[in-house]
This record gives structure tokens, C-alpha cells and sequence, in this order.
């Protein structure tokens, strides 16, 4: 897989006060827009490292997803911000974050007007289960078309689990119940076929390989007794669990469906 990334954000532009995070339109050293997702959001460097880990698997399998970078915020911006709540955030979010390459017209993904094929949708759909995220409703899709293309965004809300370490592994052997809200469920048509796929490209090796591009800051924490070690190390293992479980999680989906 190839090497992410790492600009240097030289304009904040605006906040997108639609997400819960608000994340930001920014320009970076290389010329390109951004969102860009803070590391002192609401969930922190947590939702950061679900959306690498989320991001990088859909781009593994086969999805279109944009472009991740590993973004540098430095202390300027929140002294010149007048808005005391982006000030705050910009204040927290100094030094390494996440941005995703800003798709300019792009528009949501609009489950009555947009099509999408059923291997696209059931792809999605499974990998979806697969890392527990929560947040690809009718309410809100995180998908977008553009370009007559489906672009699948926003990963941060996968892994709940981590939130808790003390509880983590009562999450190895659970299935997604959660699916059945899942906004292409009804189109999600080849979830077997996709779980062949998936069975042979998500391997241990590629698995590693995603978790250790984590940078070591995201790793640390206050909160949490875990190693930055033994956190890369769980993220490995609930992974390889879900997908020798994966035929319980297409059956779940099917059922649901």
C-alpha cells in the first residue's frame, strides 16, 4: 500500500458545522483542500485513528475513498481565529491530525436518487460490520457522489470499542446487530461473494501493515493504561476475529436484509 502522506495546513478556510466534530476546509503546503479532522474533537485522536484504519481497509478492498493525509496544525491559526469555539478547537488539535482530500462538488450519497451497484453496496455493507461503524444511516450516509462515482468518507465512528480498553475483548466474539440501520442494506445483494473477497485481500499481514502507520502520539493518552503496543496489538486482533467470524456477520446482514 502506499505511504501516507504528511502536509502542512498554511490556510484554515471554514468550519463544516454540519459534522458533530466540526471538522474544517483547509488548504495545505501541496495546494490541495482538505476536511481536516481534528485530533482535539469531540472523540479525539480515537475517531482519527478509526477513520485511518476504516479509510485505508475500503481503499484495500477496493473502494473509492479519498485520499488520507497526516496533517500539521501548528499554534498561529487559533491566535487569528475570532470564533471562540474554532479557537478552542485549533488551541487543542496542535500538531499531528488527519485530513481527507476535499472533494470540490461533490454531493451527498441520496438513497432515493443515487445508484450504486450491489457489489459496491455489499462491499461497504460488510466492511461496515466488520468494523463496528455505526454511522452510515439513512440520516446520515457519509457517502458521496462524485464524478458518477460513489466515494465512501467519514470512518471515525467504527471501533466503539475503544472507548472502553477495560472491555475491549467482550467485542471479539459480538456480531453487528447494528447493520439493519445500515442505509445500503436493501442494495447489499453479493455479501457472500464479497466475503470471499474480503477473506482473501484483508490478510494479517495487510492488517499489521494499515495498523502500523498509527503515529505513536495518536497512541497515547491520559485515559488509558494501555501501550501504545498493546493498543496496536488489539486493534490487530478484533480485526482478525471479525473476519474469521465473517460468515456469521454476512448470515446477520442477510437476516436483516
Amino acid at each position: 500500500m502506499n505511504a501516507i502522506r504528511t502536509v502542512n495546513v498554511v490556510q484554515y478556510i471554514k468550519p463544516l458545522r454540519e459534522g458533530g466534530s466540526m471538522p474544517a476546509i483547509v488548504k495545505a503546503d501541496d495546494e490541495f483542500l482538505y476536511v481536516l479532522k481534528f485530533r482535539g474533537a469531540g472523540q479525539g485522536k480515537k475517531a482519527l485513528i478509526a477513520e485511518l484504519i476504516g479509510g485505508e481497509l475500503a481503499r484495500l478492498v477496493g473502494l473509492k475513498v479519498p485520499e488520507l493525509v497526516f496533517m500539521n496544525l501548528d499554534d498561529t491559526f487559533s491566535k487569528t481565529e475570532p470564533d471562540e469555539e474554532v479557537q478552542d478547537l485549533l488551541k487543542f488539535s496542535v500538531g499531528l491530525n488527519l485530513g481527507l482530500h476535499f472533494l470540490t462538488s461533490a454531493i451527498t450519497y441520496d438513497p432515493l436518487a443515487s445508484k450504486i451497484d450491489a457489489l459496491t453496496a455489499s462491499k461497504i455493507v460488510l466492511l461496515d460490520s466488520v468494523i463496528s461503524n455505526i454511522d452510515r444511516t439513512a440520516k446520515n450516509t457519509n457517502l458521496l457522489d462524485w464524478k458518477n462515482e460513489l466515494w465512501v468518507i467519514d470512518n471515525g465512528a467504527s471501533f466503539y470499542f475503544h472507548h472502553n480498553w477495560n472491555t475491549w475483548e467482550n467485542h471479539l466474539t459480538r456480531t453487528f446487530p447494528l447493520i439493519k440501520d445500515h442505509v445500503l442494506l436493501p442494495k447489499a445483494k453479493q455479501l457472500k461473494e464479497v466475503s470471499e473477497i474480503f477473506k482473501k485481500i484483508i490478510t494479517p499481514d495487510k492488517i499489521a501493515e494499515i495498523i502500523n502507520i498509527i503515529p505513536e502520539d495518536w497512541l497515547l493518552s491520559d485515559e488509558d493504561t494501555f501501550s501504545p503496543s498493546e493498543i496496536r496489538t488489539a486493534y490487530n486482533t478484533y480485526l482478525k476475529a471479525k473476519l474469521e467470524m465473517i460468515d456469521s456477520l454476512v448470515k446477520e446482514a442477510q437476516d436483516a436484509r
